[in-house]
């Protein structure tokens, strides 16, 4: 159990450290949960949790001091405890989310405490100092990496039994309960992402949708795919429309004096 733990605490510091300093997505819960599972013996549900996870973080985004329920935490521990737990995955969601938001006003504060070192690399800058702020950087990345390697390796190593205990005591109705709020979560996922992107232009697009999986019965690749190529005709229309803007000539202004 401490390698496993050791290689998912190692695999959440890289995570929290792209989430930051990277995006590439590779910490989102559909890559993490996968992951998590491979090193725990059980992708299927590794991913079944994840793809479930990522649906309730699908509207959420950092914002410079904005922070939402930590996706890094959530997705790690939350699928960690559903493989070790061998508890259902919307049980897991009800795990997930109090760890989440609990490092969610840890990495506030963290944050608050990086604060002054900005201060230090303004004036870094006006003495051309760029080897200082190289350091500085790399400095928050290291403490950004302990943190989540910490944060994920104490719940997993020492809760994981004491989780597996606590689940199989637990009455019928509190796992029914957690069954039924992690439910819910990806419809708030959801909502969350339409409240940003619903828009007058897209109102189209979600009625084209919603007839496909209500009415044409299509299933969700299906939808990607055909949403995959909407967005491809867009794209290279307003690709095309730049370029013809960009490509007429300009008519000279006749200069007059006056009236």
């Amino acid at each position: 159990m401490l390698t496993d733990a050791l290689l998912i605490a190692l695999l959440a510091g890289l995570a929290g450290v792209d989430l930051f300093n990277g995006l590439t997505h590779f910490h989102r819960p559909v890559v993490m949960g996968p992951l998590v599972g491979l090193i725990l013996g059980d992708v299927t549900t590794g991913l079944l949790v994840g793809g479930t996870l990522e649906l309730v973080w699908m509207g959420m985004v950092p914002l410079a001091g904005a922070q939402p329920p930590n996706v890094v935490i959530g997705g790690v521990v939350g699928t960690a405890f559903a493989i070790l737990t061998k508890a259902d995955p919307k049980v897991a969601i009800g795990v997930a989310v109090p760890f989440a938001i609990a490092v969610q006003g840890c990495i506030t504060l963290l944050f608050t405490a990086f604060s002054p070192m900005m201060h230090r690399c303004d004036r870094m800058v006006q003495e051309l100092n760029w080897r200082g702020v190289e350091r500085v950087n790399y400095l928050g990345i290291s403490i950004l990496f302990v943190f989540y390697f910490v944060v994920a390796f104490l719940p997993i190593y020492f809760g994981a039994d004491a989780a597996s205990a606590m689940v199989q005591k637990a009455p019928t109705w509190l796992l029914d309960g957690l069954a039924v709020a992690g439910g819910m979560m990806p419809a708030i996922g959801f909502s969350l992402l339409m409240k940003v992107m619903m828009k007058k232009t897209y109102v189209a697009y979600f009625i084209l949708g919603f007839i496909s999986v209500t009415f044409l019965k299509l299933p969700i690749l299906a939808v990607a795919l055909g949403a995959l190529a909407i967005a491809l005709i867009d794209f290279f229309n307003s690709q095309r429309a730049d370029a013809d803007v960009t490509r007429k000539p300009v008519q000279p202004e006749d200069a007059e004096d006056g009236i």
